[in-house]
C-alpha cells in the first residue's frame, strides 16, 4: 500500500491502528443500529395494536444476500457486508407495507 503523504512509519502505524479499530467495530455499530430499530418497531407496534404487515424479513434476507455479494467482490470482511446489508434491507423492506389480503 503505497501512502507517500506519510513520512514516518508511526504515522502508518496510526493508519492501521485506525483501520483495524473501524473493522472491529463496525458490526458491533450495525448490530446496535439494527436493534434500536427493532425496539422502536416493536414498541410502536404495541402501542398502535393494528398491525401492519411489511417487507422487513424479506429485506433482512435479500440485504444479506447482497451485502455478502458486494463484500466478496469488494474484497472487504464478510461479516462487515453482511451486518450492513441485512440493516439496510430491514430499513428499506420496513418502509414498505404489504397490501391487505380481505
Amino acid at each position: 500500500m503505497c501512502m507517500p503523504c506519510l513520512k514516518t512509519t508511526e504515522q502508518k502505524g496510526e493508519i492501521n491502528s485506525m483501520y483495524e479499530f473501524m473493522s472491529a467495530a463496525m458490526p458491533w455499530i450495525a448490530i446496535g443500529l439494527a436493534l434500536a430499530i427493532f425496539i422502536a418497531r416493536n414498541a410502536g407496534r404495541k402501542k398502535k395494536q393494528d398491525k401492519k404487515e411489511d417487507y422487513g424479513a424479506e429485506g433482512m434476507a435479500l440485504g444479506m444476500c447482497l451485502g455478502t455479494a458486494v463484500a466478496t467482490s469488494l474484497h472487504t470482511d464478510i461479516g462487515v457486508g453482511l451486518t450492513v446489508g441485512m440493516l439496510l434491507g430491514l430499513v428499506i423492506g420496513s418502509s414498505m407495507e404489504k397490501e391487505q389480503e380481505q
